[in-house]
């Protein structure tokens, strides 16, 4: 086995010690008493010692033994926990995760753990009690997240270097820039996600640093290095790139083949060398120990052992190419199924009627593959919560339910960011400090209650708190203030509409000293990123008593069930999903309202749109015939009714981006290939309300 497969599973087992040790450092503060919970943090840290010891990462190593030391008096009843210890551990914990962060990126995993090593060694000691260690020290940064460790000779790799080298020979511009977000942003990886996105309309991104997975992660201090390769000239991708919200600077340089040369990555070090010649047969006898550890979060203690090698770790890429593999396989099998009904040959029908019962077996294992449990994002929101909390002096309870939903790994990485903005919303400006708690009547401590669960073909993830609410007259003062609404709209406004406006653009210059403060900083990124996995955000609140949060998503985002309709000659899909049902009216059923077709349905009058008009397809619509096809729609709680010539049936479609070219086109979300070989559009309800 070579030594980069030692690498990786070297990163991922510590990554599953480190989750394990915060966990257990969580539930150890809330029972300091507990010596079982100190044996599972020593065993964790024993084993992440010994395996950064074989692989040569000789400050995880000592950082890890330091800790041991501290741990060993605790489980051996001859030292007690304190603030003190617990602050200081899991400050190691933050650096040892700097560490892990740093050896992905293809360093050395070397940082300056000076102060943390001083400060352990004085618990051990018994000194920190005499003054010996005043502060707990700041968890180390990781060299990339100094900035100051790497020499700016060290960013790029042979292949990188060639790909800038060629582009500046036959005169493409090429450039270096760094971006720096503001350092009160609220939702770093959202803007960076927003830089990306312009970057990629307008050329190609060659490196980023860090990496833009790291980036996505919110892996970042408050900058990131990207060069990138562009028929833009200097003046306006500056421009466009400083035009993103909440960005502070742009450095941009031009490269010319000196100043490219200056960024060339010098060989191999001699650390990577050494790690290539370590021993393989010791890391092979590491890597089953390290899966116990992480299993025992998952049960209490005295659960009855794991079951053994039911488990295999699989690349993401092989998963994404099983995935697109199983999507043609997939648009064939409907295309069989058309020529077989044309033919009308038994052998055949039943052959493709058997082909159609396996691939659909086929596709519920290829969709569950691709599922995790949201427990992959949950599990560090109670650090995260602690920390937060503990900053701003207050007492919280999270309580998480339904860890265990599973949804699509791509939703899975994409909702981090949102959830974790909505949970500091929660305890920074909903839940009070507790002497405020007190004089209400209110228990001392907040309670935020982290819920996931299926419903139908989505999953819903609730953030409710039982703090301060919202106040309906101050978001619609600061609305009016900002220019969101007018007066006389405001007046109109149920609740929940009132309560919408917090994700309005505009809502970010909220007064800090409001009830309201913070609210609406970012959440215009939270509710974009939302929809654009295909979901939406309902809010709920009550004044005093709290609110919640509700976020909507879809299961999967790569095979859908969808309506297939026809609009003159051209054929679209809608998303089951949004469908409420299909129906046919008279033409005498229609009415108009300022010019605009509208329909009775049910107990009301709901607008009627004709898709033929919207779309522009040739000939155009026609509400004249006796008898209107129509598909009723909803979103939330508001419906729309869109007319239709024909209904082809229901359908497994397969998702198909539209690529860099078509983008942001109106109500149109992608694009799907029929049995046919047709290609049919893909329609977004959501854009039809306004």
């Amino acid at each position: 086995m070579e030594m980069n497969q030692y690498l990786s599973m070297f990163i991922d087992e510590s990554r599953d010690h480190l989750q394990a040790m915060n966990e257990h450092l969580l539930s150890l503060e809330a029972s300091p008493e507990d010596i079982s919970i100190v044996q599972h943090i020593f065993r964790s840290a024993h084993t992440l010692k010994g395996m950064s010891a074989t692989m040569g990462f000789e400050d995880l190593a000592s950082l890890t033994h330091e800790m041991e030391n501290v741990l060993d008096l605790v489980r051996n009843n001859k030292l007690k926990m304190d603030s003190f210890i617990f602050d200081c551990i899991f400050k190691s914990l933050d650096s040892l995760e700097s560490m892990v962060e740093d050896v992905i990126q293809g360093g050395t995993g070397k940082a300056d753990v000076t102060d943390i090593v001083v400060a352990l060694k004085s618990i051990v000691s018994g000194d920190y009690k005499k003054g010996g260690a005043a502060e707990v020290p700041a968890a180390a940064k990781s060299p990339e997240a100094a900035g100051a460790q790497g020499a700016k000779g060290s960013e790029l790799d042979e292949f990188q270097f060639s790909i800038l080298n060629q582009s500046i020979e036959t005169g493409m511009p090429a450039y270096r820039m760094e971006v720096s977000v503001r350092q009160d942003c609220v939702l770093k990886a959202a803007r960076a996600y927003m830089v990306f996105n312009v970057l990629e309309e307008n050329g190609e991104v060659i490196k980023s640093t860090p990496s833009v997975e790291d980036i996505e992660q919110e892996r970042f201090e408050n900058s990131f290095t990207v060069y990138y390769v562009s028929q833009l000239d200097k003046e306006l991708l500056h421009k466009q790139v400083a035009g993103v919200s909440e960005i502070d600077k742009v450095d941009l340089v031009s490269l010319d083949k000196d100043k490219l040369a200056e960024f060339m990555k010098p060989a191999e070090p001699e650390a990577v060398q050494a790690l290539a010649a370590a021993a393989p047969v010791p890391a092979a006898e590491e890597a089953p120990k390290a899966a116990a550890p992480a299993a025992e979060t998952k049960k209490p203690a005295g659960g009855g052992a794991p079951v053994a090698n039911r488990t295999i770790r699989v690349d993401i890429e092989r998963l994404d190419m099983l995935m697109n593999l199983f999507s043609e396989l997939l648009i064939d099998r409907v295309r069989l199924e058309q020529l077989a009904s044309e033919i009308h040959k038994n052998e055949l029908t039943e052959t493709v009627e058997h082909m159609a019962r396996v691939s659909t077996d086929l596709q519920n294992i290829v969709l569950k593959l691709r599922m995790v449990p949201v427990d992959t994002v949950f599990n560090r929101f109670p650090r995260m919560i602690r920390d937060v909390a503990k900053t701003l002096d207050k007492k919280v309870d999270l309580i998480i339910t339904g860890a265990e939903t599973e949804l699509d790994r791509t939703v899975v990485d994409e909702i981090g960011d949102p959830l974790v903005h909505l949970l500091r919303n929660a305890v920074d400006h909903g839940i009070e400090p507790y002497a405020e708690r007190v004089s209400l009547g209110k228990p001392e401590t907040g309670t935020i209650h982290l819920r996931a669960y299926h419903s139908g073909n989505h999953v819903f993830i609730e953030i409710e708190d039982d703090g301060r609410g919202i106040n309906r007259e101050k978001v619609l003062s600061k609305a009016i203030q900002n220019g969101v609404v007018t007066q006389e709209q405001s007046a109109r406004l149920s609740d929940e509409e009132v309560y919408q406006l917090l994700f309005a653009p505009g809502f970010s210059t909220a007064d800090k000293i409001s009830d309201i403060s913070g609210r609406g900083v970012g959440l215009d990124v939270v509710k974009t990123k939302i929809e654009s996995l295909g979901g939406h955000v309902h809010v709920d609140a009550k004044l005093g008593k709290g609110s919640k949060w509700s976020v909507q998503l879809p299961l999967t985002l790569s095979i859908i069930s969808a309506m297939l309709i026809r609009i003159q000659g051209e054929k679209y899909a809608i998303p089951l999903t949004s469908i409420v049902e299909t129906m046919a009216i008279r033409r005498e059923q229609l009415r108009s309202v300022h010019g605009n077709p509208m329909v009775e349905y049910r107990t009301s009058v709901i607008p009627l749109i004709p898709l033929a008009d919207l779309f522009d397809v040739p000939g155009g619509s026609d509400l004249t015939e006796d008898e209107i096809q129509m598909v009723v729609i909803r979103k939330g709680e508001k419906l729309a009714a869109l007319a239709v010539n024909e209904f082809i049936g229901q359908q497994e479609i397969v998702l198909k981006s539209l690529g860099k070219y078509l983008t942001n086109l109106f109500a149109v979300s992608g694009a799907t290939i029929l049995g046919d070989g047709q290609v049919a559009l893909i329609i977004d309800t959501n854009a039809l309300f306004k």
